[in-house]
């Protein structure tokens, strides 16, 4: 079945940087696009960054533009999330979807 494992989440100060990843199992990785959402304490969840499956195409939401780059690795069925200059309003559980499927998210907290 379907399988979207995040993972790189952490404790970060205002200014810093993380790299979080999205492991992919049970589907044709390589063939469909992947997004990351985040959702924070006491709010919806918002939708972040696309790729394409090629990589080719890539869209962010006007909060993370310019700081957040998403990339992927079809032969390693991995999607990157780079995050920079990193803000407190960042403070959330980032989860990645394919497929129509979520991952269980990995909790970064921006914090000094």
């Amino acid at each position: 079945q379907v399988q979207l494992v995040e993972s790189g989440g952490g404790l970060v100060q205002p200014g810093g940087s993380l790299r979080l990843s999205c492991a992919a199992s049970g589907f044709a990785f390589s063939n469909y696009a992947i997004h990351w959402y985040r959702q924070a304490p006491g709010k919806e969840r918002e939708w972040v960054a696309t790729i394409s499956s090629t990589g080719s195409t890539r869209n962010y939401a006007d909060s993370v533009k310019g700081r957040f780059t998403i990339s992927r690795v079809n032969a390693q069925n991995t999607v990157y999330l780079q995050m920079n200059s990193l803000k407190s309003e960042d403070t959330a559980v980032y989860h990645c979807n394919g497929l129509g499927s979520w991952g269980q998210g990995t909790q970064v907290t921006v914090s000094s």
